[in-house]
């Protein structure tokens, strides 16, 4: 899922490398201790609500309630997800992170939709319902605190892991803070006499559930259809890739993510002579500088291109035939010549160059070389593969 930016994220919290051995324990600590934190609010909150008639509180300790069935959700997707690539999931298990946190985000939307129904089934009958007392204060301020401590501590730890799940789950405690804030208001005006503000508190509350409940459900949508990274982003990754030595062109870059890491696929142009080996050498080195100068991303699969293949380009080329094909049509252009030592063709512009190492002895003489050049134009002129031959004698 696409981490959404909030202004109070630390941009400079340390981060461990995505092999890092400690990163599964690490992750499953600040998942337990959520756990412990919300079991204790949900009985409190919602015991305490009930002997203090506050329906606010109530729906406090419900959203608890969904944060403790939030965090067995990550541990089961933590665990998973730290799985290797296999046969089945060649690209690893990271997908069930994002699942993860698009589950997290349909609870978010069905427990706001829930408290405010149920707060405005209260509203209806607002005059016959008691007076809510000072422990329901105390309680939601206790859970003030306590909320956002365990905000900041699993927004440290995600930021560490770039786990979009973990701050999934982070933002996820902020809400339950930020509605602890509205509940106490509310608490306190219903205790100053306006009797409406403890329901009006927990429709409040339901609604910013809902709100960041859609947010998590759209960006773990948008990650699960393959969107592609921001176009600050993609136009670094280019930029990388364009400075790469040898690399003179780059297109059809594609970007998608898979939980915290990044798969990027590139087509660079190369210098169409060059032989494959120096051309996938070249590959080689822009994936690398990619992957280095670049934290989140994973892999680069680089394809090597000699020409611009976009648009119709493919439709040329794709019509040419093999090696062994062309290889009998360059034996008619060569009859009468001396069999060649080695052959290189070029796929270029849908037609077919050709680069032919002849034996010494069959080019000794400036004639002999200009009989042959003469013999190959003539057989050249509008060839159906062939745009040029070009000879060149060994040195014995």
């Amino acid at each position: 899922m696409s981490q959404h930016q909030h202004p109070h994220q630390h941009a400079h919290a340390h981060q461990l490398p995505f092999d890092d051995p400690s990163r599964y324990a690490l992750a499953n600590r600040c998942t337990w201790t959520s756990v412990f934190v919300n079991i204790v609010l949900t009985i409190t909150q919602v015991v305490a609500g009930i002997f203090s008639h506050s329906q606010s509180l109530i729906a406090d300790g419900v959203h608890s309630l969904s944060d403790l069935i939030s965090d067995f959700l990550v541990l089961i997707a933590s665990h998973h997800s730290k799985t290797p690539a296999d046969d089945d999931h060649p690209y690893g298990h990271g997908r069930i992170e994002t699942a993860a946190s698009l589950v997290l985000g349909a609870i978010l939307v069905l427990t706001g939709i829930g408290i405010m129904y149920g707060a405005a089934i209260k509203l209806e009958n607002i005059g016959n319902l008691p007076p809510v007392t000072s422990l329901a204060l105390w309680t939601a301020g206790l859970a003030l605190i306590a909320k956002e401590g365990l905000f900041r501590y699993m927004l440290h730890v995600g930021e560490q892991l770039r786990s979009p799940m973990l701050i999934a789950n982070a933002w996820h405690a902020r809400s339950d803070a930020a509605s602890s804030l509205v509940v106490a208001i509310g608490i306190a005006a219903n205790m100053m006499g306006f009797i409406y503000a403890d329901a009006l508190a927990a429709i409040v509350v339901g609604f910013m559930i809902v709100r960041m409940g859609f947010v998590f459900v759209w960006e773990a949508f948008q990650e699960l259809i393959d969107a592609g990274l921001s176009f600050e982003e993609v136009a670094s990754i280019r930029q990388t890739l364009m400075d790469t030595q040898g690399v003179e062109n780059v297109h059809e870059l594609r970007t998608r993510k898979m939980a915290h890491r990044v798969l990027v696929d590139a087509h660079i142009l190369v210098d169409s002579k060059i032989s494959v080996s120096e051309g996938h050498s070249i590959a080689e080195r822009a994936r690398k500088r990619v992957i280095d100068s670049h934290e989140s991303v994973n892999d680069v699969l680089v394809h090597v291109d000699t020409e611009d293949d976009g648009a119709d380009g493919d439709d040329i080329k794709i019509d040419l035939p093999s090696r062994d094909e062309l290889t009998k049509a360059l034996s008619a252009i060569l009859e009468g010549l001396p069999a060649p030592e080695q052959v290189t063709f070029h796929y270029l512009a849908g037609k077919v160059e050709a680069d032919v190492l002849m034996p010494h002895e069959g080019l000794k003489t400036k004639a002999a070389i200009t009989k042959a050049h003469q013999l190959i134009a003539d057989r050249l002129t509008s060839h159906v593969y062939f745009s040029q031959v070009r000879l060149a004698a060994k040195l014995d």
